[in-house]
């Protein structure tokens, strides 16, 4: 897979802000995470390239979002797929350059796969049984996985914090980590959306050739949403934990497709919403 070099992007700037405590202005310069627009485009040999998605996004890692989003949405199938995934720098106003990536395939494109495959809001007239059932087609059946020790899902979330540079700056990305059975941390992804840092992880994983990703789990620092249950299930990731709560098309989700849902992972405990039959309970008391 050709690609060309990647621009160094701030993923942090300083803004001047007014703190007012206990009475007290003070003004200062403050660190915010950066958020800009990035288009993803795809194209098949000789195809004029066809806009897939805009997202909000932190800068950084933008070619794992586009081939992560594609793979998760069902419109790429495998790492062997890409032929290249470039910026679109010549067509593009200067402040534009780097926010529009192309993916360019070895094989030709279906757009109407991009009609058929989308959901995008609840007022479409899909509803939610009918969007697990899209993605239970899509996803191979997920394997058995590891064996997860309680104290293992534990400390996850100290283990994500403690390995995510740019929240230390300004307190406002989301992140997933994606850990072995141990615990041990294997990758890191971190955006302004949990959907863009869990594109960035998977899309990872995919240029790396290790997708599926039988064998691991994946800790998401927000809620657990349907989308998010989508993405680790079209992954192969057989274990998906939150610090926060799984939405209801979430839980069903996961009882669907076969995948432990564990939400709430915080302060040495945990809810497990679906699947526990993957963590080692020695005491259901």
């Amino acid at each position: 897979m050709a690609a060309t070099e990647r621009p160094v992007r701030r993923k942090v700037v300083r803004a001047p802000i007014t703190v007012v405590e206990d009475g007290h202005v003070t003004r200062r310069r403050d660190r915010l995470a950066t958020e800009e627009p990035l288009e993803i485009r795809a194209a098949g040999p000789g195809q004029e390239p066809t806009s897939v998605a805009v997202t909000m996004r932190t800068p950084g890692d933008d070619w794992e979002l586009a081939a992560g989003f594609l793979f998760t949405e069902g419109l790429l199938s495998s790492r062997e797929e890409i032929d290249s995934i470039r910026y679109c720098e010549l067509d593009e106003p200067a402040e534009q350059q780097y926010n529009v990536v192309t993916v360019s395939l070895r094989r030709p494109f279906d757009a109407e796969a991009l009609r058929r495959n989308f959901y995008v809001t609840s007022s479409c007239g899909v509803c939610g049984k009918a969007s697990i059932d899209e993605i239970e087609v899509r996803c191979e059946p997920l394997p058995p996985g590891p064996l997860l020790a309680p104290a293992v899902a534990s400390g996850l979330p100290e283990t994500l914090r403690g390995a995510q540079p740019v929240f230390d700056e300004t307190g406002g990305l989301h992140a997933a980590g994606l850990f072995d059975p141990d615990g041990g941390l294997v990758a890191l992804r971190e955006d302004v959306g949990r959907h863009n840092a869990m594109d960035k992880l998977i899309g990872h994983e995919l240029l790396e050739g290790r997708l599926p990703a039988a064998d691991r789990i994946v800790l998401v620092s927000g809620r657990a949403s349907f989308e998010l249950v989508q993405k680790a299930g079209v992954a192969g990731i057989p274990i998906l934990c939150a610090v926060s709560a799984p939405s209801t098309l979430a839980v069903s989700a996961a009882k669907r497709l076969g995948m432990t849902l564990i939400g709430f992972v915080r302060g040495g405990r945990f809810n497990i919403y679906a699947h526990p039959e993957r963590v080692s309970l020695a005491d259901e008391g």
